[in-house]
């Protein structure tokens, strides 16, 4: 099925570009990675951290209303979004000339990080 991104509860049209960019073009791609797994490859990406992003993501596939998060839900949730901003942080970012079976061999850590040319000095 081609349904987009934004068919998922609580996203819309940015989250197709933001989630395109590092590879995930549909909703049943999203559905099979995972909040947190996809939300990693959006950050790897170069897509913006938001914590209001990431539980709208997980609210959404859940078929919640984003603002349906609270209490210790919400606590537990930000623990999780601060571990994804961190992983993010020290992986190694997804080459866009990489296939999208690669970018999420590369989010769990099979796919070995490809070289840079070196620049001249």
């Amino acid at each position: 099925m081609n349904d987009p991104v934004s068919s998922i509860r609580n996203l819309g049209s940015a989250s197709d570009q933001g989630y395109g960019r590092a590879g995930i073009v549909t909703a049943t791609q999203l559905r099979n990675l995972g909040a947190d797994a996809a939300y990693l490859m959006y950050l790897k990406s170069g897509g913006f951290a938001h914590f209001i992003g990431y539980y709208s993501l997980v609210m959404g596939l859940q078929g919640r209303p984003w603002n349906d998060c609270h209490g210790s839900e919400k606590t537990n949730l930000r623990i999780r979004f601060d571990a994804l901003k961190t992983k993010a942080k020290s992986a190694p970012s997804i080459d866009k000339g990489r296939s999208e079976l690669e970018a999420a061999l590369d989010v769990i850590g099979v796919v070995e990080k490809r070289r840079s040319a070196k620049k001249a000095p």
